[in-house]
């Protein structure tokens, strides 16, 4: 079953317009913060203007509230660790941020922002967040909005089905290549049968609300109403296609919280942005992108670095139009060099050196991409891949940290969730930046580092899962003020 968009929503009322400039004053006035998990740094694709910290530690903490903005993001990671250390990882950062918040009277709502295509530490995460709130306030959560849908992107939900678009056709998401991940699998689509496949069945499908598009579209009050019902941590699955319904869904939360409705939210990236009330950001221009390298090691920098780790199927066909396109110079982590590193550790770290080097001198010229192998590593069960994926975005990270001392670059594009925090977190040095907008319409962040050797880098987060073939490209010739056309001489910026 391959239906178009149309085909979804036949029969389908649309929505009353929000007010996205009454919205946001209704956010300001609540003075209450958003504090978004984000279980990769792809999340802030959806934002702009916001900080956004890799460390959460008290001081790093104050200074994000300090911002005056109405979300702060916190890079977790937690999609690339183990569920013991994703567990223990959440719960450090939403204890830590809950008595920063009250020693500062701001108000925290939970967001726990995850993958679009459903993949995952879920429940687990929002069974963290609920039980931290409860241990702060003494009282027990209501419920875990569960809002996936990223229309941008082409993830929408409708009935209670999950769907991923490509082409113009809609695929129920179970039957995607997003299902069959190693470590994050499933095989259900409606997203009541997911959540009990997903809890063990310690969540039964029956007991998994939804509210259904025609209702958050023609009916608030009983949107409200679905809300305000929710008792014992009861998750709510909502439908969504387009930002108008976001809004929609936003305006109910912020009601029903002013009542005291205690929530916490797992959501694909955009709900943020429209439970902040900001518009979409439209692409940032060169003259933006300048002012982020204005004095610091790239204003002056030729060449610029691509990290690609993701191998998706869609991030290796944007690779192979980057390089058809643009021809920077290509080289490749060998992944079965860094399955051996247990015996031969010395080996690996000669090949990151070599790597390192090459990148370094060819960076003087134009453009680098070091990019994982391509074929798929055998590995045997989720916590092998998991380790793996770990290992081998650590022989990236150690090229980027050796390729910064040398030759800092014009940018840095990050391609893939655990890559993108890696190459941030421990390539780059980055603790605090903020989050200028996306290179492309709805989709890939850029970042302007506060702090550390990457300041006045421009770093970009580019998923593994978005965009088009072209996409890749687009964002790197994007990042290097040069202007190009595609074959049919408009811009290629495909979403």
């Amino acid at each position: 079953m391959s239906p178009t968009l149309d085909e979804l929503l036949a029969g389908r009322p649309a929505g009353p317009a929000v007010d996205v400039d009454r919205l946001a004053a209704r956010v300001r006035a609540s003075g209450r913060v958003l504090l978004v998990l984000d279980d990769d740094p792809t999340g802030t694709q959806s934002v702009a203007d916001l900080p956004v910290l890799l460390d959460w530690s008290p001081a790093s903490l104050a200074w994000a509230f300090d911002q005056d903005r109405p979300a702060v993001y916190v890079m977790t990671n937690s999609r690339s660790l183990a569920p013991s250390d994703a567990a223990a990882r959440n719960r450090e950062v939403a204890r830590t941020a809950l008595a920063v918040a009250a020693g500062r009277g701001v108000e925290l709502c939970f967001v726990s922002r995850s993958d679009s295509t459903l993949r995952g530490h879920f429940p687990l995460e929002t069974d963290v967040l609920a039980a931290a709130v409860r241990e702060a306030t003494g009282e027990p959560l209501d419920g875990v909005l569960l809002v996936p849908a990223f229309g941008d992107a082409g993830r929408v939900t409708v009935g209670g089905v999950h769907w991923a678009g490509a082409d113009g056709v809609y695929a129920p998401v179970g039957e995607t290549e997003f299902a069959r991940d190693a470590t994050f699998g499933y095989r259900a689509s409606d997203l009541r049968a997911w959540v009990a496949e997903k809890s063990a069945g310690r969540i039964a499908a029956a007991a998994v609300g939804v509210l259904d598009l025609t209702v958050l579209r023609t009916d608030p009050a009983a949107v409200v109403a679905a809300l305000t019902g929710l008792r014992d941590g009861a998750v709510l699955a909502c439908d969504a296609v387009e930002e108008n319904d976001l809004r929609l869904l936003a305006e109910a939360v912020l009601e029903v919280q002013r009542h005291g409705v205690r929530l916490v939210v797992r959501a694909g990236p955009p709900f943020p942005r429209a439970l902040v009330g900001q518009r979409p950001h439209p692409p940032l221009e060169p003259a933006e992108l300048a002012a982020v390298r204005a004095g610091g090691p790239a204003q002056d920098a030729v060449g610029g670095l691509v990290v690609v780790g993701s191998h998706v199927a869609l991030t290796t066909r944007q690779l192979d139009r980057l390089l058809e396109r643009r021809h920077p110079v290509r080289l490749e982590l060998d992944v079965a060099t860094v399955q051996g590193a247990g015996v031969s550790g010395a080996a690996l770290a000669a090949h990151v050196a070599d790597l390192a080097g090459q990148a370094s001198a060819a960076l003087g010229v134009g453009d680098v991409v070091v990019s994982t192998s391509r074929r798929l590593a055998v590995v045997d069960g989720a916590d092998a891949a998991l380790a793996l994926a770990r290992e081998v975005s650590s022989a990236l990270v150690a090229v980027v940290r050796q390729v910064l001392t040398v030759r800092p670059p014009r940018f840095v594009v990050a391609k893939g969730g655990i890559t993108s925090s890696d190459v941030a977190a421990r390539g780059l040095g980055i603790t605090r930046a903020m989050v200028r907008g996306p290179v492309l319409p709805g989709i890939v962040s850029l970042w302007e580092p506060v702090d550390g050797p990457a300041r006045g880098i421009p770093y970009v987060v580019f998923a593994g899962n978005v965009g088009g073939d072209e996409s890749l490209a687009d964002v790197v010739a994007a990042l290097a003020d040069r202007a190009e056309r595609g074959p049919s001489g408009a811009p290629t910026l495909t979403t």
